[in-house]
């Protein structure tokens, strides 16, 4: 890397702000819906005229907007992914990101303390926030979803487990992919709204319960043929890691499939790059999470007895990979 990267990346991050002020500020449905000039849309939103020309003038740049004469309309991807009357809406996930800046402000306190610096986890956050969250989960999972879902064959299984499933992306379109499956999502009972509305409008919910609690302290039942783990252990130490994949087990039926979708690192953790930035997002947001390489999480799933465990060939972004193992029979 030589100096002009450098300095590049060191300013990346007036894109990434640019970007989340035009969310917050919800520019992008505005002009979806029709072209305006900044005054207009500064009337319309109530933000100053000035300030609100600069910033439009950045997203153009940025070839997030387009501008003819002196007005402004989105562009064919914003508009897509950047206006909430999309069905594609991404923006929940661009907020969740926004909320996280302060945190990665401060990296250098919570490498030299060793411990989070966020103000408060997700859960805890107040509700604009907590819905960034969840829905930004929702946003990026539904990427990927229907293509797990279709490649992993679950039609003799009965009852899904979609442990800390938040809105319960993946218990939805695994349900899609087998008409005879029924799911259950086990969550924080704050996120109980937000999975209903998701499930309802998918015409699921005679097919996906919720079920409200604390991964570590509340039962999770039994008699499951299939436990999901999606993205949970990496805001967990490894003892409370292995603490829930044992927990998983045991809510399997013998021959049960426990199935763990992680941002996972080589062995040596230096590479893929966002598995090892994501480790430092925990560093920032929790009391001891981690990224886990797939060695840590196979020998995680070797001290809960799996068997038959291996990682899945899906090819899937940002260095996420899904290993999966079987309850012992009896």
């Amino acid at each position: 890397m030589n100096l002009p990267d450098i300095l590049k990346l060191s300013g990346s991050y007036w894109n990434s702000c640019t970007l989340h002020a035009g969310v917050k500020l919800d520019v992008f449905t505005k002009l979806a819906e029709a072209p305006r000039t900044a005054g207009e849309l500064a009337q319309t939103i109530s933000a100053d005229e000035r300030g609100l020309s600069m910033l439009l003038h950045a997203l153009t740049a940025m070839e997030l907007l387009e501008k003819e004469g002196d007005s402004f309309k989105s562009s064919s991807h914003s508009m897509a992914y950047l206006s909430k009357n999309s069905d594609t809406y991404m923006g929940h996930i661009i907020m969740h990101h926004h909320h996280l800046v302060e945190g990665w402000s401060r990296l250098d306190e919570a490498v030299t303390t060793g411990t989070s610096v966020r103000k408060s986890s997700s859960h805890k956050a107040d509700e604009i926030e907590r819905e960034s969250f969840l829905m930004g989960m929702f946003n990026v999972a539904s990427l990927s979803a229907p293509r797990v879902a279709a490649q992993i064959n679950l039609s003799a299984s009965c009852h899904l487990l979609d442990l800390a499933g938040g809105p319960g992306t993946y218990a939805i379109h695994f349900c899609i992919q087998n008409p005879a499956l029924q799911a259950t999502i086990f969550d924080f009972p704050t996120t109980q709204p937000f999975a209903e509305q998701t499930v309802n409008k998918f015409g699921l919910s005679e097919r996906i319960k919720f079920k409200g609690g604390d991964i570590t302290t509340d039962e999770l039942g039994t008699g499951y043929d299939v436990v999901w783990i999606s993205q949970l252990l990496h805001s967990e130490s490894p003892e409370s890691s292995c603490a829930i994949i044992k927990k998983a087990v045991t809510a399997l039926k013998p021959g049960g499939l426990l199935l763990i979708q992680e941002f996972i690192l080589d062995d040596n953790k230096v590479a893929p790059l966002h598995p090892a930035l994501f480790s430092l997002n925990m560093l920032i947001g929790t009391p001891s999470g981690q990224s886990y390489s797939q060695n840590e999480i196979t020998e995680m799933m070797l001290d809960a007895d799996l068997d038959n465990i291996r990682r899945l060939v899906i090819d899937l972004p940002n260095g996420a990979g899904i290993i999966a193992g079987e309850k012992k029979q009896i």
